[in-house]
């Protein structure tokens, strides 16, 4: 049987053989903390912001879909998933369920947050003051320097091998406060991955084309085909308190379904690059027609033809 969530909270990881999945404890066996306290008040103050923003722009008479509210509704539900339910505290004795964790945090909740345009709703329903206050911090040195391809790609991509391959996953569950750090920085990396890639809210400096993002994406499958590769071949287990076969079981998962979210992703990404496309021939048609003169050279990155053509280019 499980031990209490408050325990499990303040113990080390050392916790024995992996207990049965029931679903009585699925269900009843929260991970408790300060920490977790501090995660509940986060995502229901953030939630009801976000709901209140929307019924403020309604009875300005501005229409905002309902996808959008539901999309970062589902993104702060898997936050609080992987964060305070039972996936936290399981996570203490089977690696599988501390990957579910980490692709909540990084691949399920960031995208949908992402796609519910809370910068967008900021932006359109507050006050002046803190408008200029988002705005000043969007285009600060210090965040276009953190959102830079580069160092976001570190974080969201490398930063996983640092964590798994080496002695750090252990040492981390043994210090749960350091753990709730690392999972918090594995969801700042991740925002910042996915939030220009799907995302509708405006991005300073402008947004990439939508077949540099999509190839940005794909640039991630082989990279994480070798860390569950990788994970799937170890002669250890990954740390003290996990089994070698769960340790196996979990760079499976994490392999297959990293894999999947790299697809479901690409998809919305390839359909805007043929709009995009679509849209840039009917404004070359559309000057044709009327005997203007075409751009010279055509804008770069408008299209999946400009895009191919700019990567062939290298």
């Amino acid at each position: 049987m499980l031990p209490s969530a408050v325990h499990l909270a303040t113990a080390t990881m050392h916790m024995g053989p992996e207990p049965a999945v029931d679903l009585r404890h699925v269900l009843l066996d929260w991970y408790w903390s300060p920490f977790t306290v501090g995660v509940d008040v986060a995502v229901v103050a953030i939630a009801a912001w976000y709901v209140k923003a929307v019924d403020r722009l309604g009875a300005r008479g501005r229409s905002w879909s309902p996808w959008r509210t539901v999309s970062f509704l589902a993104g702060l539900a898997a936050i609080w998933m992987a964060l305070c339910s039972s996936v936290a505290t399981y996570a203490g004795y089977t690696f599988v369920s501390h990957v579910f964790q980490h692709l909540l945090l990084m691949i399920i909740a960031p995208p949908l947050a992402a796609l519910g345009a809370p910068m967008t709703l900021l932006l359109q329903t507050s006050r002046h003051s803190i408008k200029v206050r988002a705005l000043r911090v969007l285009h600060s040195r210090p965040f276009a320097v953190v959102r830079h391809p580069v160092p976001v790609f570190f974080m969201y991509y490398l930063s996983m091998y640092a964590f798994f391959l080496t002695p750090a996953i252990g040492y981390a569950m043994e210090h749960m406060w350091l753990m709730d750090l690392i999972n918090l920085g594995f969801l700042f990396g991740a925002t910042l991955f996915w939030w220009p890639m799907l995302g509708p809210d405006p991005i300073p400096g402008g947004r990439a084309s939508p077949g540099f993002r999509m190839v940005n994406l794909l640039i991630g499958v082989p990279v994480e085909s070798f860390l569950g590769i990788a994970i799937m071949s170890k002669r250890t287990t990954i740390a003290p308190m996990y089994t070698l076969a769960s340790s196996h079981h979990g760079g499976a998962v994490l392999w297959a379904a990293t894999e999947v979210a790299t697809l479901l992703g690409s998809i919305p990404l390839f359909v805007e690059w043929v709009r995009s496309d679509a849209r840039q021939a009917k404004r070359i048609d559309a000057r044709l027609d009327a005997g203007q003169a075409l751009p010279t050279p055509p804008p770069a990155g408008a299209g999946m033809g400009a895009t191919l053509r700019s990567l062939r280019r290298g």
